[in-house]
């Protein structure tokens, strides 16, 4: 038998794409188990461009059956849209959305609201849950949970690591042992997403030509920049507004400097070291915690970030000094990230479907 899953995301200059790449990752899952998807996308003109058919990603393709919503990241799902099961996947869903989309069964990705308490399933895609405790089963209402599993109310909730979702090609580029690092990173990737709100690009680009203008750092760097670059490019330095495919790129640089997002953790599958920024609290939040377990070296917040420090920190992790941290992290990035997110969540998606 089939099942419909509707896919709801918003598009905006601080969700940014991610949202957009993790629906399409669970979209090729559930299509493998033999189900059929429509995506309902709301958000800025990029949102009205997937609603025309367009993949702003040019990654995996697009459903075909895709619902324009506008611009409010709370307007309902209406009522004529068919499926089983809709997964929120924007950060904030209301309880009235939530109760909006009756009868269908509901799921929400990554929520911090309450929306959960009209919801069945939610998925927290953070690390509390990869430490397997000496007692692995618990006991609460009646229940038994497993480490990486809760109950609010009548919501199951999933966590942990198991459930960060990474693009689909990565598990076909993962290598298959850990990559050894070089001496000295030389070749730098940087990206902060496909709108880059904060201007973070151009900071980079400043600390990075100041480095090596002092002779503190040398090597290259493609940095993408869809708001452009001021000032006159250092050598090695090449600027692009994006590229395409960009996770089948990321193997190609000794390390990644980027945001908190897909491309972070499509980088630590893939065994490449990551320094990364947060644009907002939240990012933050999540790097401090994949710093934490030694999976990237997080510099913060960037718009608030001080240049100069970030500059001494960035002159020893690129350096020979910095040499066993950038492994270490590629120790602890593969291990926390294997590609599998999408599968397990398109699965438990299919359960919570056949119920």
């Amino acid at each position: 038998m089939t099942h419909r899953l509707i896919l709801r995301i918003h598009i905006d200059p601080t969700l940014g794409l991610g949202h957009l790449a993790r629906a399409l990752a669970i979209h090729e899952e559930w299509k493998a188990l033999g189900g059929q998807v429509t995506l309902a996308v709301s958000g800025d003109e990029r949102a009205r461009q997937v609603g025309r058919g367009i993949n702003i990603l040019q990654t995996s393709g697009l459903p075909n059956q895709i619902i324009d919503l506008g611009e409010d990241s709370l307007a309902p799902l209406g009522k004529g849209i068919q499926g089983e099961v809709v997964l929120f996947d924007q950060w904030t869903s209301s309880r009235e959305q939530i109760k909006e989309a009756a009868p269908l069964k509901i799921a929400l990705m990554e929520d911090d609201g309450d929306a959960y308490e009209e919801s069945d399933l939610l998925f927290q895609p953070y690390l509390e849950g990869i430490v397997w405790p000496d007692h692995p089963i618990r006991m609460k209402e009646g229940v038994k949970l497993k480490p990486h599993e809760d109950i609010r109310g009548k919501c199951h909730v999933l966590c942990g690591a198991s459930y960060i979702v990474a693009s689909p090609i990565v598990r076909t580029l993962r290598p298959k042992r850990q990559p050894d690092q070089p001496l000295n990173a030389q070749k730098i990737l940087v990206t902060f997403g496909g709108s880059d709100a904060s201007g973070l690009a151009q900071k980079a680009f400043n600390i990075l030509k100041n480095l090596q203008q002092e002779g503190r750092w040398r090597g290259s760097a493609v940095i993408l920049a869809p708001r452009g670059i001021q000032g006159d490019l250092f050598p090695g330095c090449t600027v692009h507004a994006s590229v395409t495919q960009l996770s089948e790129k990321i193997p190609q640089y000794d390390v990644l400097w980027c945001a908190g997002g897909v491309t972070l953790i499509d980088a630590l599958c893939l065994g490449v070291p990551v320094v990364a920024w947060g644009q907002n609290e939240r990012q933050v939040q999540g790097l401090t915690e994949l710093g934490q377990h030694g999976a990237c070296f997080g510099l913060g917040e960037g718009p608030s970030a001080d240049s100069r420090t970030v500059e001494d920190a960035l002159e020893h992790w690129l350096g020979p000094e910095g040499q066993e941290s950038r492994q270490e992290q590629v120790v602890a990035g593969m291990s926390l990230i294997d590609g599998l997110g999408a599968t397990r969540v398109a699965k438990e998606l299919w359960k919570l479907a056949e119920k």
